[in-house]
């Protein structure tokens, strides 16, 4: 093992938590978002046999599931396109290496992964790019794209290809993409990340001309009207989400840079690409009227970056929360490639995670990207198990969408089995969909210990089933078992608790 590798692992009791006096929970919080992003692009599960590329994928959720990553966002939409059985886009070229061919044999991704997740207790968070249609003009688009049967929607810009913001039709379609996966998957959340009016080309305006004439009445700036645009579709989107399933959250993860204080007094000390000036993403505004459920700006420079210093960004977000829950974008491999500025024998994810603890208002992280996490670059999963992830947490209840508890469980009882000795119980009583336990916590203490279910370490396990193998041994010392139900948005139940000697 690297030197600089030990001397990572042997610092981290030493520098986690500084600063992080503010955060209640301190070192190992009980609710914190852990996710990770998995990508579909750039061909890394292009052409894989089906059978081979499911095993990759749960060898993939089994290392982040024992690192502690309780959500998965996974891209389904990145060009117009399905990694899923699509009533109306065709298959992914990602997927088949060429768009619109099925599958062979048929199998749907995004079906397959949101078992997966749920079965290791994970969120699955259905990934959309909304108005990409081609990542490069040389791309083929399929027969059955609507680009053939609208390509008057479509406007060429640089080397891509977009739905045209401005046009009340691409909103429409895309809401209808955002219908059709909501009503028919058990998502737990819809994603969009960071791509909305395309990065800019270097000397050439996005084409929109024609449609600022047609549609940008009551607009002088075409700026503030492209903004309008987007603004449009994010709350068509946060509507249709609510309308169809109540308990699913829309979320987006915006480029890290809101403003630059040089462009707007109330912007961070950056000096970089704006989400609100060059994206036309009014992030802000989303969080404040309430259009978006989460966010998770991309903050993924180092501490002491000269145009984007990470940590005068995750100060400058947690101060701009906007009453919506607020999670950072973390750079796996920018976190372990720099080294902290006041310990350079050490990279940076230790002065990361204390800064992200460090305020109430960012309630988690997210990991970019996935694969870098499972394999254990510089040592970064492995951090996670041995400390920050150490023991179990919940995902942040979101109680601006529901805060009902569901009922406690019933009828807690101990038998011997077959498969060992089990713990079972039945199910709280429902009215509703969003009354329904769907998961359950269970919880161990020492004879004598005081019953505290706030401390994550006393967290024996998640499961989506009603019963939990004990581990027994000789039978003569007794535990209290203590469990409590979960619904879907991650409110708990009161508990429930068992003596049993094992």
């Amino acid at each position: 093992m690297k030197l600089k590798q030990i001397l990572f692992l042997s610092a981290l009791l030493l520098t986690v938590g500084a600063g992080a006096q503010s955060n209640p929970n301190g070192r190992y919080p009980k609710r914190e978002f852990r996710g990770a992003w998995i990508q579909t692009v750039n061909s890394r599960f292009r052409g894989i046999p089906a059978e081979q590329l499911k095993q990759t994928l749960i060898s993939q959720l089994n290392a982040l599931q024992g690192a502690g990553i309780n959500a998965i966002i996974f891209q389904v939409r990145p060009e117009a396109d399905a990694l899923y059985a699509s009533q109306y886009e065709p298959w992914s070229r990602f997927l088949t290496g060429e768009q619109g061919r099925t599958p062979s044999p048929v199998w749907d991704p995004m079906q397959f992964m949101i078992e997966a997740c749920h079965e290791r207790n994970m969120e699955f968070h259905a990934w959309i790019n909304p108005y990409r249609v081609k990542t490069s003009l040389k791309n083929e688009l399929a027969p059955t794209h609507i680009y053939h049967q609208h390509p008057e929607w479509f406007v060429t810009y640089g080397d891509q290809m977009f739905f045209d913001p401005a046009l009340p039709h691409s909103r429409e379609y895309i809401c209808k993409i955002v219908t059709d996966i909501v009503s028919r998957y058990d998502v737990d959340a819809i994603h969009m990340d960071d791509y909305f009016y395309p990065y800019p080309v270097k000397g050439m305006d996005f084409p929109d001309d024609a449609s600022f004439e047609r549609y940008g009445g009551g607009f002088s700036d075409k700026a503030d009207w492209r903004r309008s645009n987007v603004n449009i579709l994010i709350k068509k989107i946060h509507e249709t989400v609510r309308a169809l399933k109540p308990w699913v959250k829309f979320g987006v993860s915006p480029f890290g840079i809101y403003r630059n204080e040089k462009t707007d007094p109330l912007g961070s000390r950056t000096n970089g690409l704006q989400n609100y000036d060059d994206l036309y993403a009014d992030v802000l505004l989303w969080a404040r009227e309430g259009w978006i459920d989460y966010n998770i700006p991309q903050i993924y420079w180092e501490v002491g970056h000269k145009a984007a210093d990470y940590e005068t960004l995750v100060k400058w977000w947690a101060r701009h929360a906007e009453n919506r829950p607020l999670f950072i974008g973390q750079s796996v491999m920018n976190s372990i490639q720099k080294p902290d500025p006041e310990n350079p024998a050490i990279n940076q994810l230790p002065r990361k995670m204390a800064l992200q603890r460090a305020y109430q208002t960012i309630g988690g992280s997210c990991q970019w990207y996935a694969g870098a996490v499972v394999e254990n670059a510089g040592l970064y999963r492995d951090a996670l198990v041995k400390e920050y992830h150490k023991y179990p947490s919940l995902v942040p209840v979101f109680d601006f969408i529901d805060n009902k508890a569901p009922g406690k469980v019933r009828k807690v009882k101990k038998v011997w089995t077959e498969d060992g000795y089990m713990l079972f119980w039945t199910a709280p009583k429902a009215k509703t969909e969003m009354d329904k336990a769907v998961r359950y916590v269970v919880y161990r203490f020492e004879p004598g210990e005081k019953v505290d279910i706030d401390d994550p370490s006393h967290i024996a396990g998640i499961t989506n089933k009603n019963h939990f193998r004990l581990p027994y041994d000789s039978g003569k010392k007794k535990y209290r078992y203590v469990v409590t139900a979960l619904d879907r948005l991650h409110n708990e139940s009161k508990s429930v608790s068992k003596k049993v000697k094992l």
